[in-house]
Protein backbone atom coordinates (compact mmCIF):
# COMPACT_ATOMS: atom_id res chain seq x y z
CA UNK A 1 0.00 0.00 0.00
CA UNK A 2 1.56 3.17 -1.05
CA UNK A 3 0.31 6.87 1.05
CA UNK A 4 1.61 9.57 -0.77
CA UNK A 5 1.73 12.97 1.06
CA UNK A 6 1.54 15.80 -0.84
CA UNK A 7 2.61 19.28 0.20
CA UNK A 8 0.50 22.39 -0.95
CA UNK A 9 2.81 25.00 -1.30
CA UNK A 10 2.45 26.88 -4.72
CA UNK A 11 -0.48 25.53 -6.16
CA UNK A 12 -3.90 25.32 -4.11
CA UNK A 13 -5.55 21.38 -4.28
CA UNK A 14 -7.98 22.99 -6.89
CA UNK A 15 -4.84 22.94 -9.62
CA UNK A 16 -3.32 19.51 -8.31
CA UNK A 17 -5.91 17.54 -7.75
CA UNK A 18 -7.94 16.83 -10.82
CA UNK A 19 -4.63 16.39 -12.56
CA UNK A 20 -4.07 13.22 -10.19
CA UNK A 21 -7.74 12.45 -11.20
CA UNK A 22 -6.57 12.31 -14.54
CA UNK A 23 -3.75 9.46 -14.81
CA UNK A 24 -5.60 7.64 -12.06
CA UNK A 25 -8.76 7.15 -14.54
CA UNK A 26 -6.61 7.30 -17.86
CA UNK A 27 -4.77 3.84 -16.32
CA UNK A 28 -8.30 2.20 -15.79
CA UNK A 29 -7.84 2.99 -11.78
CA UNK A 30 -10.81 4.58 -9.94
CA UNK A 31 -10.82 6.93 -7.33
CA UNK A 32 -12.52 7.56 -3.98
CA UNK A 33 -12.05 11.84 -3.15
CA UNK A 34 -12.82 12.29 0.40
CA UNK A 35 -13.77 15.47 2.35
CA UNK A 36 -15.98 15.45 5.33
CA UNK A 37 -17.65 18.87 4.98
CA UNK A 38 -20.68 19.02 2.44
CA UNK A 39 -19.68 22.66 0.58
CA UNK A 40 -15.96 21.14 0.20
CA UNK A 41 -17.32 18.05 -1.80
CA UNK A 42 -19.71 20.55 -3.56
CA UNK A 43 -16.79 22.99 -4.54
CA UNK A 44 -14.98 19.64 -5.29
CA UNK A 45 -17.80 18.37 -7.69
CA UNK A 46 -17.74 21.63 -9.52
CA UNK A 47 -14.29 21.72 -9.71
CA UNK A 48 -14.09 18.34 -11.82
CA UNK A 49 -16.74 19.66 -13.97
CA UNK A 50 -14.91 22.98 -14.74
CA UNK A 51 -10.84 22.70 -13.80
CA UNK A 52 -10.12 22.63 -17.75
CA UNK A 53 -12.37 23.70 -20.65
CA UNK A 54 -11.51 20.92 -23.01
CA UNK A 55 -11.83 18.24 -20.37
CA UNK A 56 -14.37 15.67 -19.26
CA UNK A 57 -13.82 13.64 -16.32
CA UNK A 58 -16.63 11.43 -15.35
CA UNK A 59 -17.44 11.85 -11.59
CA UNK A 60 -20.10 12.21 -9.21
CA UNK A 61 -20.61 12.27 -5.33
CA UNK A 62 -21.65 9.17 -3.92
CA UNK A 63 -25.43 8.86 -3.34
CA UNK A 64 -26.61 7.66 -6.68
CA UNK A 65 -27.95 4.77 -8.51
CA UNK A 66 -25.02 4.75 -10.77
CA UNK A 67 -22.60 5.42 -8.04
CA UNK A 68 -21.14 1.78 -9.49
CA UNK A 69 -20.39 3.06 -12.56
CA UNK A 70 -18.68 6.26 -11.94
CA UNK A 71 -15.10 6.60 -12.06
CA UNK A 72 -14.26 8.76 -9.56
CA UNK A 73 -16.73 9.44 -6.64
CA UNK A 74 -16.61 12.10 -4.04
CA UNK A 75 -17.77 11.27 -0.36
CA UNK A 76 -17.86 11.88 3.05
CA UNK A 77 -16.30 8.39 4.40
CA UNK A 78 -14.12 5.82 3.08
CA UNK A 79 -16.59 3.71 1.87
CA UNK A 80 -16.35 3.68 -2.54
CA UNK A 81 -19.52 2.05 -4.27
CA UNK A 82 -17.43 2.24 -7.71
CA UNK A 83 -14.41 -0.19 -6.21
CA UNK A 84 -12.11 2.33 -6.39
CA UNK A 85 -8.83 1.37 -4.77
CA UNK A 86 -7.08 4.53 -4.87
CA UNK A 87 -8.24 7.70 -2.58
CA UNK A 88 -7.64 11.13 -2.47
CA UNK A 89 -7.61 12.51 0.97
CA UNK A 90 -8.85 16.33 0.00
CA UNK A 91 -9.36 17.82 3.37
CA UNK A 92 -6.35 17.16 4.89
CA UNK A 93 -7.84 15.05 7.56
CA UNK A 94 -5.72 11.64 7.43
CA UNK A 95 -8.19 8.78 7.73
CA UNK A 96 -6.44 5.00 8.72
CA UNK A 97 -9.27 3.57 6.99
CA UNK A 98 -7.50 4.86 3.36
CA UNK A 99 -4.75 2.14 4.39
CA UNK A 100 -7.55 -0.53 2.98
CA UNK A 101 -7.10 0.94 -0.17
CA UNK A 102 -4.21 0.56 -2.84
CA UNK A 103 -2.62 4.14 -3.33
CA UNK A 104 -3.26 7.05 -1.00
CA UNK A 105 -3.54 10.87 -2.01
CA UNK A 106 -2.66 12.74 1.24
CA UNK A 107 -3.48 16.23 0.39
CA UNK A 108 -2.07 19.05 3.08
CA UNK A 109 -1.21 22.89 3.16
CA UNK A 110 0.42 24.96 5.91
CA UNK A 111 -2.41 25.12 7.68
CA UNK A 112 -2.56 21.43 8.43
CA UNK A 113 1.24 20.45 8.62
CA UNK A 114 1.06 19.89 11.98
CA UNK A 115 -1.34 16.74 11.72
CA UNK A 116 0.45 15.63 8.63
CA UNK A 117 3.43 15.17 10.23
CA UNK A 118 1.65 12.98 12.83
CA UNK A 119 0.29 10.93 9.92
CA UNK A 120 3.39 10.66 8.72
CA UNK A 121 5.15 9.29 12.03
CA UNK A 122 2.15 6.87 12.59
CA UNK A 123 2.46 5.25 9.25
CA UNK A 124 6.42 4.56 9.73
CA UNK A 125 5.99 1.38 11.62
CA UNK A 126 2.82 0.02 10.00
CA UNK A 127 3.78 -3.01 7.75
CA UNK A 128 3.33 -2.90 3.67
CA UNK A 129 2.76 0.40 3.58
CA UNK A 130 5.17 2.71 1.77
CA UNK A 131 5.40 6.53 2.14
CA UNK A 132 6.26 8.95 0.11
CA UNK A 133 6.74 13.17 0.51
CA UNK A 134 6.14 15.19 -2.06
CA UNK A 135 6.61 19.09 -1.96
CA UNK A 136 6.24 21.58 -4.84
CA UNK A 137 9.35 23.57 -6.22
CA UNK A 138 9.07 27.30 -6.61
CA UNK A 139 8.05 26.41 -10.42
CA UNK A 140 4.84 24.10 -9.24
CA UNK A 141 6.49 20.92 -10.10
CA UNK A 142 6.33 18.08 -7.63
CA UNK A 143 9.89 16.70 -6.27
CA UNK A 144 9.96 13.52 -3.90
CA UNK A 145 11.46 14.76 -0.74
CA UNK A 146 11.34 11.42 0.97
Amino acid sequence: MQVDFYHLTVRPLERVLPKIAEKVVETGGRLLIVASEPARRDMLNKLLWSYAPDSFLPHAQIGSANDPDQPVLIGAGTDAPNGARNIAIADAVWRDDALSFDRAFHFFDDDAIVEARAAWRALADKPGVERRYWKQDDAGRWEQAA
